[in-house]
């Protein structure tokens, strides 16, 4: 945690899939194949790669000379290198663009994040290819970002950067965890007490039973004594009265 960052300071396959890059174990075939890749940046590419910006999402019909009239208001640019395929010469959806100072790229780099151009809302990053060691362009599975929940997310960049790890602490007594055998221990032990003391309460009650009876009993003969014992001083005081 000490020195975890949003923003990768060098690029891992792994925890670039993951969503706190703390995963242990590839997820996808992807970044299988980026870990296995043996990628070399281009090196026919010319330039300043610490005053070159990455601009992506671009639509296919915005041209080099669009480019320049939207990000030259942020400083001097001195080339523009818009990727197009090799066959069709169709943009492939992104492009480079250097400046002359760095002051006009950190301007760029912060306000035409998200800028709408052609329709299209664009994303600006620095180059990463020359710059972050162990780099692995989306086309070997790498890269960052990715527009699609369901698809092949990577975290670590701009667009999409590490979320801050949770630590959980470590439960004791958890219910499925170690504490859970001495949970269930207790447990039966206290109904073999609640068992314990019902059979001895029945023991006791069915003691006691006899003896109840046994004082009822009383109760009755001493009602029909006292009773005859009336009944006899009833006729006492009729024969004194004749």
């Amino acid at each position: 945690m000490a020195d975890w960052a949003p923003i990768a300071k060098e690029y891992d396959p792994l925890k670039a899939g993951s969503i706190d890059g703390t995963d242990e174990e590839p997820h996808d075939q992807a970044i299988w194949r980026a870990m296995l890749a043996r990628y070399v940046p281009n090196k026919g590419v010319t330039g300043d790669p610490h005053l070159t910006l990455f601009v992506a999402r671009l639509n296919l019909q915005t041209t080099e000379e669009k480019l320049k009239e939207v990000f030259s208001r942020y400083g001097d640019i001195r080339k523009i290198r818009l990727v197009r395929d090799l066959v069709t010469g169709f943009s492939k959806g992104y492009a480079f663009i250097e400046y002359k100072e760095e002051r006009a790229l950190l301007k760029a780099h912060r306000d035409a994040n998200r800028l709408v151009i052609d329709q299209h809302e664009i994303f600006v990053d620095f180059e990463l290819e020359r710059t972050l060691k162990g780099w692995i362009p989306r086309r070997l599975g790498g890269g960052f970002g990715g527009k699609k929940e369901s698809g092949q997310l990577r975290f670590g960049g701009r667009d999409r950067p590490f979320r801050k790890p949770i630590n959980l602490p470590n439960m004791k007594n958890d219910f499925y965890g170690e504490g859970s055998s001495e949970k269930r221990n207790w447990s039966r032990e206290g109904t073999r007490d609640w068992r314990t003391r019902d059979r001895d309460h029945e023991r006791s009650r069915d003691k006691r039973w006899p003896e109840r009876e046994r004082s009822w009993a009383w109760g009755d003969s001493e009602r029909e004594r006292d009773s005859k014992e009336e009944r006899s001083r009833g006729r006492e005081r009729k024969d004194r009265d004749r």
